[in-house]
């Protein structure tokens, strides 16, 4: 940049943006706010606005590019979305006022991870996550600036830390200390996270627990310390931090979610088609969150989870009850975020009057539990606060048709302050006033033609034509002279005058004085409010829980001492919801203690993986408290699930469909616990079928004799099926077909026992692939066939993967010899080719 020659406005923009390196400045400047240097020439590019330049004579012009102050929030909230951070500098005076330049001030940085005004918010949590470590061992804060909650957590391994990461859904990461290159690379290039450094600490004993681990108040000082750096203000509605451990939970990673479509469908990112989608029968914002969170963090605690199950119970039972219930939720409005408005001191009247119809609903809601008289209802009802006298104070200051600014009057009712209903007064009988004394002297004087006007100059005047000037009235003194008339003034109209411009000043003045007090008095009762807003969220989420168990036809699922799963009749709900129950064959799932791994074989589109998913989607259901879609469900409270379903790759990182395969396998081998529930689909399908195989065959053996999880292995190798005479805890079963004159169907229905064979070509024939490749690969799979016959002519030869060996041909062959003694991974590509030409030569 340059800087000779440089104006004290144009100075105090480079010291301001000194301080804000990182940050887009949107520097106010009268009604516009104002970019400069590179700033303007990115912001120009990614705003589409008109780039200019200031002192565009001078040798080097200033880049320039602006927006309007009263549309600058939609440019705030586009450069967030796209990941930037932007500081607000305000005009700290009145630039009438002002000696030499005016004074301004950053007075907000706005952040992905700090939005809370942004035209774009909705109801789901947006939050800011913190990271620190102490050697081995991570701490992990976060905060959503919106509803004010605050939680902190130890994490084992850095691997953890990314898996917290991802399932928050964070985009900003505070980081407590310098990543190393590879960090650096996963948490910036792959996860996409804007990383912020923040290296003091903030002290706060009133929020963050003394009896924290020292790792674990750092990073939540460090994380509170980013967030006043950048909000600059007080932040009343912050709670006290909550600690969790992951295991309080059942664990999830975010592939696990992503696969089953809880909060999104997979394949669209939409909501419709996800398990939340189904569930989602809230009628609140708060209670769509926590509805969210739920599915998000299934408990563990067999406790909390039959609370949950006995209201639902009640609700369920109580029908008329629960349909008043839903009607009076639908008149709750979002008070956990309007706290948050309140302490940033964004509060506007309409935000008021939805926090006073809100309360006065909850009153309603409390009667509604009440009557249902339920023990398991005590501790809700005891929750619902409706907070009467801030219901009153609301009710009785702000006028229900309330402007939607602070500064234009017209917001508080007449009869709540004595000093504004004078105001009023005179405004309002001001102008009847006027027209009086226009009449009167007008009769008095004889001047037919004698009327009052009113300009910002000279206010309120009698106008007096020339022709008329000789009948003016003594008590008349001149204000102004123009060409064809006089403007006079009176005493008594000066009086009437200065009495209308006061009222008008000062009553706007006084309105917002008294909505500032008002507003004061709500933050006041921010910690009931949030109390409040949790109470209601909780009762919308289990109301909701109770109507999708009826419309769905969900029964309450029972939790066993043994690890049986024993599920009657057992349905993919969402998949249920989007075919119709018409169309959907429901599946039982039945393992016992004793059978810990079920190996599935059947055709590709028939169904194998609904089932396991199925099952998953019942136990996330159960441990969520919901009931679930089967005929009777006997489940155990698991403490992980496992998933690998469904082929993906991972291209920005630089893995293959296989790689990420061997991981999440690998992730479940290595943290699954015999409460686990472990699914895989099609496991060691990415790469050669013999090395897939084994591998299959190995992590089936592991998981076995070592873990002892319940397992459902789907597979398309059909040799594994044998495994069943070693491995004592699985069993086999399959997806039943008819076939009948070469037709065949799937049924969808599992059986007990292995598949017979695959059925791809026909799988391939309803794809609409071409019948003469559909003939041309049913003669190729039986010239196969054939081959395999003759490899292993005995049927009471051992299996190939039994006997330990993946050998195609008949031992000995002098081609496996050749074969055997290849250095293949010191060869050339030609020296390869010209071997295995070699080699065919031999056969």
């Amino acid at each position: 940049m340059i800087k000779e020659k440089i104006s004290p406005g144009m100075q105090q923009y480079l010291d301001i943006k000194a301080q804000h390196p990182d940050a887009f400045l949107l520097f106010r400047m009268g009604d516009f706010y104002e970019l400069f240097y590179d700033d303007a020439v990115e912001a120009a590019q990614i705003l589409e606005l008109t780039l200019t330049s200031r002192n565009k004579n001078a040798e080097n012009p200033i880049p320039m590019a602006g927006v309007p102050y009263h549309a600058a929030q939609q440019y705030i909230d586009t450069l967030v979305e796209l990941g930037h951070k932007v500081a607000i500098a305000e005009q700290m005076e009145d630039p009438k006022q002002a000696v030499g330049v005016v004074k301004r001030a950053v007075v907000q940085i706005v952040t992905p991870g700090t939005v809370v005004d942004s035209t774009k918010t909705d109801s789901e949590s947006n939050f800011l996550v913190a990271l620190d470590h102490a050697g081995a061992e991570y701490a992990l804060s976060y905060m959503d600036l919106t509803t004010g909650q605050f939680f902190v957590t130890k994490l084992s391994d850095f691997a953890a830390v990314c898996g917290e990461v991802r399932n928050l859904r964070a985009r900003e990461l505070v980081l407590g200390f310098d990543l190393t290159e590879d960090q650096q690379a996963i948490l910036g290039n792959q996860m996409n996270l804007l990383l912020s450094l923040e290296k003091e600490v903030a002290e706060d004993i009133q929020l963050i627990n003394p009896s924290l681990s020292p790792v674990e108040k750092t990073v939540a000082g460090k994380l509170l310390r980013y967030v006043h750096r950048t909000q600059l203000r007080e932040l009343s509605h912050l709670q006290k931090i909550q600690r969790y451990e992951i295991k309080d939970y059942l664990q999830m990673d975010y592939a696990t979610k992503a696969s089953l479509d809880l909060l999104e469908n997979g394949r669209t990112g939409k909501k419709h088609g996800s398990l939340y989608w189904l569930m989602d029968q809230t009628k609140t914002a708060m209670g769509m969150r926590l509805l969210r969170t739920w599915i998000d963090r299934p408990l563990v605690d067999k406790e909390r989870i039959l609370e949950r199950q006995n209201i639902v119970q009640v609700f369920l039972d109580s029908f008329f009850e629960r349909s008043d219930l839903t009607e009076s939720l639908k008149g709750v409005y979002d008070i956990e975020r309007l706290a948050s408005r309140v302490s940033f001191g964004k509060t506007l009247p309409k935000d008021l009057l939805q926090l006073a119809q809100t309360l006065g609903n909850v009153p309603a809601i409390k009667a509604i539990l009440e009557q249902i008289n339920h023990p398991s209802l005590a501790v809700l009802i005891a929750q619902l606060d409706a907070i009467p006298e801030l219901h009153a104070l609301i009710s009785a200051a702000i006028d229900p048709d309330a402007q939607g600014t602070i500064s234009e009057g017209n917001i508080i009712k007449t009869g709540f302050d004595q000093q504004l209903d004078q105001y009023r007064i005179v405004m309002r009988e001001g102008t009847g006033w006027i027209a009086e004394m226009e009449a009167k002297e007008r009769a008095s004087s004889g001047i037919n033609n004698l009327k009052i006007d009113y300009n910002k100059k000279d206010g309120y005047y009698f106008h007096v034509t020339n022709s008329n000037l000789g009948q003016v009235p003594d008590h008349f003194f001149r204000k102004a002279t123009l060409k064809n008339s006089e403007r006079y003034g009176t005493e008594e109209l000066a009086k009437i005058e200065g009495q209308m411009l006061e009222a008008r000043d000062k009553s706007s003045n006084l309105e917002y004085e008294i909505f500032m007090r008002i507003r004061q008095e709500v933050e006041k009762y921010i910690g009931r409010l949030q109390s409040l807003a949790k109470a209601l969220a909780t009762v919308d989420v289990l109301q909701s829980f109770a109507v999708v168990a009826e419309l769905q036809h969900l029964v309450r699922p029972n939790f066993t001492a043994s690890r049986t799963i024993a599920v009657e009749n057992g349905r993919h709900p969402v998949v249920e919801k989007v075919m119709g129950a018409q169309s959907y064959i429901p599946n039982s799932v039945n393992l016992d203690d004793q059978t810990h791994m079920q190996l599935i074989t059947g055709p590709n589109m028939s169904g194998k993986s609904t089932y396991m998913r199925q099952l998953a989607i019942i136990v996330i259901m159960a441990q969520m408290g919901s009931f679930v879609p089967a005929d009777q469900a006997d489940v155990p409270i698991f403490d992980a699930i496992f998933t690998r379903i469904g082929a993906a790759d991972d291209l920005i990182s630089g893995q293959s469909t296989f790689m990420v395969e061997m991981m999440e396998a690998n992730k479940a081998v290595r943290l699954a616990s015999s409460d686990s529930l472990i699914l895989f689909d099609e496991l060691g399908r990415g790469t050669a079928t013999y090395d897939g195989m084994a591998l299959a065959q190995a992590i089936i053996e592991h998981i076995h004799n070592h873990i002892g999880a319940k397992t459902l292995f789907a597979t398309h190798y059909h040799e594994l099926t044998s495994l069943d005479q070693e491995l004592y805890h699985l069993e086999n079963v399959h997806v039943s077909t008819l076939e009948k004159n070469g037709q065949v169907t799937f049924l969808h229905k599992i059986a007990a026992g292995p598949a017979d064979k695959s059925y791809g070509i026909h799988v391939a024939k309803i794809a609409g692939l071409p019948e003469s490749l559909l003939q041309r690969a049913d003669h190729i799979l039986q010239e196969l066939e054939k081959q395999s016959a003759q490899v292993s002519p005995s049927k009471e030869a051992p299996s190939l993967l039994t006997n330990q060996q993946l050998d195609l041909f008949v031992p000995e062959h002098p081609v496996i010899t050749a074969l055997q003694d290849l250095d293949v991974y010191n060869m050339t590509p030609m020296e390869a080719m010209n071997a295995l030409a070699a080699l065919k030569q031999k056969l």
